[in-house]
């Protein structure tokens, strides 16, 4: 599940990304082939965090099961 990730909380990418111009058609990232095209993957700072990426309009994305 992707999420949007603030210093205080966790915000649903559905919330976010419908007002984005890079959304996809249902108003979602663009996540393709297990990575956010529509950002740029950030480096881990621990190893076992999920992958976390940096969209376009400066939020960050994490995928988290």
């Amino acid at each position: 599940m992707l999420v949007i990730l603030t210093d205080k909380q966790l915000l649903s990418t559905q919330k976010v990304c419908q007002g984005c111009l890079m959304a996809n058609r249902q108003g979602q990232p663009r996540w393709q082939q297990g990575r956010l095209r529509c950002g740029r993957l950030l480096e881990k700072l621990v190893e076992d965090q999920p992958d976390q990426y940096e969209c376009q309009m400066g939020f960050r994305v994490a995928n988290i099961e």
